[in-house]
């Protein structure tokens, strides 16, 4: 099995470096995103690419309606309240079971130096594996036409890594602090002219091998349409705060089509 460092490229991501690990948490306290580019290495993305094109036919592929809040409707709202309004998502996705033992995924993600190296950038004491068999990699492909429409995330942060670029589209585009989670600030009206185009996203750009952490829960944000016939490949790393965390069945059942 590969080594950690076989894997990620030192020289763009110091993961036991005090002053870039310093670098990248100011960075995303300032911006509610951190994008960190080659930290895979060139190799390292061609074998990856290699065991997702493989495991693509064992996929789950969903297309489903959502609000952006990503809850269900609201019966003393409007249908067209923008509470209520719907938007799609579709994708395929296999999980933490179907990626295989040896992949250079399972290599990063239990990594202590990696998981050390996130808690202190998004200022954890430590993280965790979800406790279910299929939520802690996902391995994410958009093929044409396929989108992830605008959303608030559940989480505090999310962890990507993009595998391999679509042809056109697959762009990540985000509005920040577009509401207050935690004030129960749902902020209607700025989440509407998102949605009608009167409010212009910023769009963040990613190159194949580059890491992202971003904080979503109040930052509205979605993925582009994908263009052409090149699948957009991308891996979700997700980890929890305190051990023993499983998603809930409901959304396994919806995300997977199965609980394990």
């Amino acid at each position: 099995m590969a080594q950690l460092y076989d894997i990620i490229d030192q020289q763009n991501c110091q993961l036991e470096d005090d002053s870039f690990i310093t670098h990248c948490r100011a960075t995303l306290d300032q911006d509610g995103v951190l994008t960190i580019p080659g930290f895979l290495k060139e190799e390292a993305i061609s074998r990856l690419v290699a065991e997702a094109e493989a495991g693509k036919p064992d996929a789950f592929f969903t297309s489903s309606t959502h609000n952006v809040y990503l809850t269900p409707k609201r019966d003393d709202l409007a249908d067209d309240h923008v509470f209520n309004r719907q938007i799609t998502s579709s994708k395929g996705c296999i999980t933490t079971d179907q990626v295989t033992a040896e992949s250079g995924l399972h290599v990063i993600y239990d990594s202590p130096q990696f998981r050390s190296f996130l808690a202190q950038i998004v200022g954890e004491a430590a993280l965790h594996e979800y406790a279910d068999p299929l939520s802690s990699i996902n391995v994410h492909y958009a093929g044409a036409g396929q989108e992830l429409g605008w959303h608030f995330d559940n989480s505090a942060f999310a962890v990507t890594l993009l595998l391999q670029a679509p042809e056109g589209g697959g762009e990540f585009q985000y509005v920040r602090d577009l509401r207050d989670a935690d004030g129960g600030d749902m902020n209607f009206s700025g989440v509407e002219k998102v949605l009608d185009g009167r409010h212009a996203p910023a769009t963040l750009e990613v190159t194949p091998g580059t890491l992202v952490l971003f904080r979503g829960r109040n930052s509205m944000h979605r993925v582009t349409p994908t263009i052409g016939e090149r699948t957009r490949i991308l891996v979700v790393l997700a980890y929890n705060a305190t051990p023993g965390v499983a998603l809930s069945e409901a959304a396994r059942m919806t995300f997977y089509g199965r609980l394990g």
